[in-house]
C-alpha cells in the first residue's frame, strides 16, 4: 500500500442503466462532495450572534466529460430524460486506481439522472476533439472502500 496521495488520472465509470452495466471512458469525472446545510437561528434577547444548527447534507452535481460519442446507450438514456421526462435513476460507481488498474477507492451514486447534457463549441480555427459533458443530479454517494 503506497503512502502518497493517489493519482487523479486512472479512473473508471460504470452506469446500471436498465439492469446492464455499461463502462464508460470520461476525460474528466468532477463534482464529488458533499456538505452540512444549516439553519440560522436568533435567540430571543441574544443580539450578538446567531445560532448555526445542522439540517441536512447536500450533494453536488457530478459533472463526467468525454469525446463525443455519436452513438451511444449513455446519450440515449439522456435524451430520454431530458427530452421525454422518462426518468430512469441509475446507479453510477466512479473508482479511483492505483498503479496496477486495481481500486483504491470507489464512490456509488444513487438513484442518479442527467440534468443537462452539452458538447463544447464547434471552432474552423481549433483543432480540439468536441467533448460531450454529463451534469447528472443524484441523492447521495457512497464510498465504497477496496
Amino acid at each position: 500500500m503506497s503512502r502518497y496521495p493517489p493519482v487523479g488520472f486512472s479512473f473508471w465509470v460504470s452506469f446500471e442503466i436498465s439492469d446492464e452495466v455499461i463502462d464508460m471512458a470520461f476525460q474528466d469525472v468532477a463534482g464529488i462532495g458533499m456538505e452540512l446545510q444549516t439553519e440560522d437561528i436568533v435567540e430571543g434577547g441574544e443580539n450578538r450572534f446567531t445560532q448555526k444548527l445542522p439540517t441536512r447534507a447536500s450533494y453536488t452535481p457530478l459533472v463526467l466529460k468525454r469525446g463525443l460519442a455519436v452513438q451511444s446507450k449513455l446519450a440515449d438514456w439522456c435524451r430520454d430524460a431530458i427530452e421525454n421526462l422518462s426518468i430512469k435513476p441509475s446507479t453510477i460507481i466512479v473508482a479511483l486506481l492505483n498503479d496496477k488498474q486495481e481500486p483504491l477507492i470507489a464512490y456509488r451514486f444513487l438513484n442518479a439522472y442527467p440534468l443537462k447534457w452539452s458538447i463544447s463549441n464547434f471552432n474552423a480555427e481549433s483543432s480540439t476533439i468536441v467533448i460531450e459533458s454529463l451534469e447528472l443530479y443524484y441523492q447521495y454517494f457512497k464510498t465504497i472502500n477496496s
